[in-house]
């Protein structure tokens, strides 16, 4: 099976990011791991200075500078064929990777999502009603009949994901990634997978403000 890029941008993650770099390590496919440090302050960097995998390439970032510009940084470093971004965190299950390479190589698309909600959805309410009325503002606009176009699992092939010319620094790169596919004509597949959301306690950083920031921006996004 050709290489895959897992990028995986953190930014103070240290309670989960060595559980999910084994998750990652574990998934029967040929990979490389790149982790990007996004200025932690909680002792991420010292959990990544301790994890040795010979397949995992860590980068830190000197400050802050956003999750857009995190995965930039990876997909610089990627050598692999394919790449798709892990969340630092366990409601992804990176074994869900498999069905995602199948689908790519099988032709499905030139762009696999990882479908979370296609069974329904397990979470918090509020998660939940704004996904749902971000997918639709997406596919009213875009022409598009998506179950999820926030997901985090988006695999494509490098060469693909270059042509897009991605320039996001923050959340909004899951929009960019999206949107320049749909006007690049690129086909558009998706995939159920897993999903595990965890709460707000547990370390969930995304809040109402985010989904309104996120609405702003498929609407700039659409008339630019």
């Amino acid at each position: 099976m050709p290489l895959l890029s897992v990028i995986v941008p953190v930014y103070n993650e240290a309670k989960y990011i060595a559980g999910v770099i084994d998750k990652v390590n574990a998934v029967a496919v040929d990979k490389e791991i790149i982790v990007v440090d996004d200025s932690s302050n909680d002792g991420t960097d010292k959990v990544l200075r301790g994890l040795q995998y010979p397949n995992l390439k860590v980068i830190h970032h000197s400050s802050n500078r956003g999750k857009g510009a995190a995965v930039l940084t990876g997909i610089s470093q990627a050598t692999g064929e394919y790449v798709i971004v892990q969340d630092a965190d366990f409601e992804y299950d990176p074994a869900d990777y498999i069905k995602l390479m199948d689908a790519i190589q099988r032709g499905d698309g030139d762009l696999i999502l990882g479908a979370r909600f296609t069974e329904g959805y397990h979470g918090m309410k509020i998660p939940k009603v704004g996904n749902r009325l971000l997918t639709g503002l997406m596919n009213m606009l875009f022409g598009v009949k998506l179950n999820d176009c926030f997901t985090c699992y988006k695999l494509m092939r490098k060469a693909d994901l270059l042509v897009l010319s991605l320039d996001s620094k923050s959340f909004d790169i899951e929009i960019e990634i999206l949107v320049k596919a749909i006007r690049k004509k690129m086909r558009i597949a998706e995939v159920p997978v897993s999903y595990n959301p965890r709460t707000y306690h547990e370390g969930k950083k995304i809040r109402i403000k985010d989904g309104i920031w996120a609405a702003i921006r498929i609407f700039r996004f659409r008339f630019s």
